[in-house]
């Protein structure tokens, strides 16, 4: 068994370079909710050393919030949006002699699209538009999923280690109870469960069918590089190979 490994990275955290090593598809900040041209070029260099996938992870422009800001946007703003950050790192990945290997919204715009058909299908549009080889990163389940599939799009259905989900599949918004696994043992379990047996219990106790393809490690935690290990060992002790796709 194998399964992909990412991670959201160029958003100041300061393990990057370090949780590289660990994983095996990063999501670049593109500079609507972190980074800019130096970071995202930085992150580009390091997942090039250590053969990591590299994916941009364009956002609704809120930098202020970190991307977490609901917003209604028309969809054509969004496409034009998209658009233009995926073309900014695909540049910079293509001048170290790189390809860009997938687009993963990121915060708000994710989550947004996980449900709004619409939203979903501009994204999703703005990614074939740019370069119809990418894969799209979303949801498993979720609208993008189903967009990508629509536009011929390639798509890989993620996961999330540390988050809590509800009954229909979506995760417990930030801020709710139940929202952020904190017990690493947890996080652990309820990821080899949805790796090894394509299921996840939900908040409210009932099991939820997904399908995991890709595992997300978020980056920005106080324990993220011991976790990101704790992780690795856990699938090495379970044979699952950590790969890219």
């Amino acid at each position: 068994m194998k399964i992909d490994l990412n991670a959201d990275l160029g958003e100041g955290s300061g393990s990057d370079r370090q949780l590289l090593q660990l994983v095996s598809s990063a999501n670049i900040a593109c500079g609507f909710h972190a980074g800019d041209a130096q970071t995202m070029l930085q992150s580009v260099r390091w997942a090039k050393a250590f053969g990591v996938a590299i994916g941009a992870h364009p956002s609704f422009p809120d930098r202020k919030n970190f991307g977490r800001t609901a917003m209604q946007l028309p969809p054509e703003t969004v496409y034009a949006q998209v658009v233009y950050q995926i073309g900014a790192l695909k540049s910079l990945a293509e001048s170290e002699g790189e390809t860009l290997a997938h687009v993963k919204p990121h915060g708000m715009l994710y989550n947004q699209a996980a449900g709004d058909a619409a939203l979903a299908d501009a994204i999703a549009r703005a990614v074939k538009a740019v370069d119809s080889r990418l894969i799209l990163v979303g949801l498993a389940n979720s609208e993008l999923i189903k967009a990508g599939a629509h536009y011929g799009l390639r798509t890989r259905e993620e996961v999330f280690a540390d988050r809590g989900y509800q009954s229909n599949g979506a995760l417990v918004p930030r801020g709710q109870p139940g929202a952020m696994i904190k017990s690493e043992e947890q996080a652990i379990a309820q990821t080899l469960s949805m790796v090894q047996q394509g299921l996840v219990r939900s908040v409210s106790g009932d099991w939820v069918k997904v399908n995991a393809q890709t595992v997300c490690l978020h980056g920005d935690g106080d324990h993220a590089l011991l976790f990101a290990q704790r992780l690795r060992d856990a699938f090495a002790a379970s044979q699952i190979a950590v790969t890219r796709a």
